[in-house]
């Protein structure tokens, strides 16, 4: 079991049937009429381990139809396309804030994009160090979220069609015509594990490191995660439905930084960052407790996501995969205090995700504390949403048109 028949772009999603021959088929189409009639067996990313442990993969692909995955974790690359609704006279706004956050205006005339990380205007940033980061585009989305009215402010240069020069309002996700969220690199498929091995403290986006390895910080929900499951990329691509920020979204690319060739095990787990995820979604769906503004200290803004993807088992060659677990999911420890700032990043050791989730971590002869900045207590509600979802019928698995660039 490997990643050795590969993706490419443009690829037709698997369908049980290729050139493998496999005991158990199954397609999507078929899954999802078992969706409709109430007949569909679902089970989370935890419950498969043991079903796959015990039964093996063949009898867990003919048992079993779908898998349930989930995160929830600060992903710096999300953001949302916002159109504010035109005014009388009407503006083609060139510069934009929501609550002081700027957002890029260079679209059409009242559609703009508010980034995360984006800081309020007036943010002090590191000048006084750490910076504090209190609120930037992650809270403002989160304040849509919660219904919280936003300050809106639009300024531009005058057009013979458009000659209004300023707009100001407040609004809320309700009177905002349109706000898609759209995050451009999520749900990375493996992280590093990172400490600090200067004589200072340091402040980054794994969090804040103490000197001397004094903590390890990683960022990843393990067997839950949704890449993990599907290490190759055989059931996921363009089209993908999923659960994003508590409403329904969809994969539309490979995110940013999408990197397959990234070394992996004898199983296709890759054992540093490997697969991105290109995601949107309905903001006007989407509830708060899985779409949080974070300050990161010294670092800035962020969002934290939750995201979660159904794995269609459509053969036991990804029931084995799903049936991933922690003590076989590896990653890197990398030094943030020297290494990482000087762009000479290098493996300091491998560490499972089980030796990260028991609380320490043994590293260069002694017992280090481990933080994770994502949460598996959340990443665990989003598989579980999305397998009720699922056997309620209210969500049906989408047909991905092309599968995610692979090996």
């Amino acid at each position: 079991m490997s990643c050795s028949s590969s993706n490419r772009p443009g690829a037709a999603p698997a369908r049980g049937d290729g050139v493998k021959k496999h005991k158990v088929t199954k397609t999507i189409s078929e899954i999802n009429d078992r969706i409709r009639s109430g007949e569909v067996v679902v089970v989370t990313a935890e419950e498969i381990i043991d079903i796959v442990r015990t039964e093996g993969p063949v009898e867990a692909a003919r048992r079993v139809d779908v898998v349930t995955t989930g995160t929830f974790a600060p992903m710096c690359s999300p953001g949302a396309f916002i159109n504010f609704g035109h005014s009388a006279p009407p503006i083609k706004a060139s510069r934009v804030w929501f609550n002081r956050v700027p957002a890029y205006g260079g679209l059409a005339a009242v559609d703009c994009y508010l980034g995360a990380t984006e800081p309020a205007e007036d943010d002090p940033l590191n000048k006084v160090y750490p910076g504090e980061f209190r609120y930037g585009g992650g809270h403002v989305i989160q304040d849509l979220i919660d219904g919280r009215p936003v300050h809106l402010v639009a300024e531009a240069y005058g057009t013979d069609c458009y000659p209004n020069r300023r707009v100001e309002k407040e609004v809320t996700l309700r009177t905002l015509p349109q706000a898609t969220l759209c995050n451009p690199r999520n749900g990375y498929q493996n992280y590093n594990c990172a400490v600090n091995l200067s004589g200072r403290t340091v402040y980054t986006y794994m969090g804040t490191l103490k000197p001397g390895a004094g903590n390890a910080n990683y960022c990843s929900a393990g067997q839950l995660s949704p890449l993990f499951n599907d290490p190759c990329y055989r059931t996921i691509g363009l089209g993908t439905r999923i659960f994003l920020g508590g409403g329904v979204g969809y994969v539309v690319w490979h995110g940013t930084q999408h990197n397959p060739a990234a070394p992996r095990t004898a199983k296709g787990v890759p054992v540093r960052g490997a697969g991105t995820l290109w995601v949107m979604g309905d903001m006007k769906q989407m509830n708060s407790r899985y779409l949080t503004g974070v300050s990161l200290q010294g670092y800035g803004c962020s969002l934290a996501v939750g995201l979660g993807i159904p794995i269609p088992l459509l053969n036991e060659e990804i029931a084995a995969f799903t049936g991933v677990s922690d003590d076989e999911i590896f990653t890197q420890v990398v030094d943030y205090g020297r290494d990482y700032p000087s762009g000479e990043v290098k493996s300091l050791g491998q560490v499972s995700y089980a030796e990260l989730k028991s609380g320490f971590i043994t590293f260069q002869g002694k017992q280090v504390p481990t933080v994770p900045l994502s949460s598996v207590v959340k990443a665990r509600e989003i598989a579980a949403a999305l397998k009720e979802w699922i056997r309620q019928g209210r969500l049906l698995l989408g047909e991905p048109q092309f599968t995610l660039p692979g090996v």
